[in-house]
């Protein structure tokens, strides 16, 4: 139990439906015998959801001040925020962002401090959360902030692995930012992520035209033969499988996606949208940082929140894909650090000085 991996799940707005996936989760205590969970949040707002999901057994938890005092096979919890929050289920509120920023960043320090082994977070209101303190656009430049590393957004499922060139801009920005450095680097990106984050080994990565048709060959635009093409070419160069650029309509609803490991799609919702639709309850992860957080692929939900009906398969697909991750840097850092000792373990024996030729001549 005690090598049971820590994950930190912070609450999210306390409008939202972040408690009501979180409680509807852990109600089935089996999930503790996969991980030790340690969720950042208010327990009034978890009493709150509580009694509106009847059916499902009540959460226990394990009260701590940190993670550093988790106990393994408990649903623990490290309280955050104001103890005199006032919930306003389904409705926005300065009070439910204010809570939401006050678990990231409990969780966040934790995360960097080791006491916890992954992040995962429940939704945000980005407009809720805006002040001084937290000035950012959502979870991933947050993250970026606090974290080593250039974010990758990648939203994964068992059907497709999607990641975004450009995240949360306007859309009449895209073309502007897009570059052949930007998108060299976000295949890169791509290609480690999938090897160490993912285990494939040779990742087959499908690259998405800005425009549509792809650019008709230049007629409905010229980045395509400008900017991403040649992209795609240099990356191929660097022994990467990149292919493309594929206009995005036709790639998804001729089933093209299957094809490849991994996507690359120019801006947020020309890789969400089908994503989203193909792939119900699926996982954002946040790729290229030196600690994993991931987060389902939903958003705070007001039109349902409080009512008892939100659907939990997102959240609990984005712990298991937390702890998958997790493991697989893990057994990716200890491959590459004496690949050949490792080999040779496989084949069912230590190497060792002894074992290695000699490679002294005497002429």
């Amino acid at each position: 139990m005690s090598n049971r991996l820590k994950i930190g799940i912070t609450q999210g707005d306390t409008n939202g439906i972040g408690w009501e996936v979180i409680l509807k989760i852990f109600a089935d205590a089996r999930l503790t015998e996969l991980c030790t969970p340690i969720i950042y949040g208010s327990s009034t707002a978890a009493a709150f959801y509580q009694k509106r999901i009847k059916e499902y057994e009540p959460v226990r938890f394990n009260i701590v001040e940190s993670a550093e005092y988790a106990q393994a096979g408990k649903v623990n919890l490290v309280e955050c925020g104001s103890k005199e929050l006032y919930i306003t289920a389904g409705t926005p509120s300065k009070a439910g962002g204010e809570a939401a920023a006050a678990a990231l960043r409990a969780a966040i320090e934790e995360l960097k401090e080791g006491n916890i082994d992954a992040m995962v977070t429940a939704p945000i209101d980005k407009e809720m959360i805006q002040s001084e303190e937290f000035p950012f656009t959502g979870h991933t430049e947050f993250m970026a902030k606090e974290l080593d590393g250039e974010p990758l957004m990648i939203m994964t499922s068992e059907l497709m692995r999607v990641g975004l060139a450009t995240i949360h801009i306007p859309v009449s920005r895209v073309a502007e930012a897009l570059s052949r450095e930007l998108i060299v680097s976000r295949i890169e990106q791509i290609n480690t992520s999938m090897r160490q984050d993912f285990g494939i080994v040779r990742p087959r990565i499908a690259v998405l035209a800005l425009n549509p048709h792809a650019g008709d060959g230049g007629l409905l635009g010229q980045e395509e033969g400008e900017i991403i093409k040649p992209a795609i070419v240099e990356a191929f160069e660097n022994d990467i499988l990149a292919f493309g650029p594929f206009a995005a309509d036709g790639f998804f609803a001729s089933g093209q996606y299957k094809n490849y490991d991994a996507i690359l799609a120019m801006y947020h919702d020309q890789g969400l949208a089908p994503f989203k639709t193909l792939t119900p309850n699926g996982v954002n992860y946040t790729a290229s940082l030196s600690e994993v957080r991931t987060s389902p692929d939903h958003g705070v939900a007001y039109d349902i929140a409080g009512k008892g009906i939100a659907n939990e398969e997102s959240m609990r697909n984005t712990i298991y894909e937390a702890i998958d991750i997790v493991r697989r840097r893990r057994e990716w850092e200890e491959w590459n650090e004496n690949p050949l000792q490792h080999f040779e373990r496989e084949k069912g024996r230590d190497i060792s000085i002894k074992d290695l030729p000699d490679t002294e001549h005497n002429d």
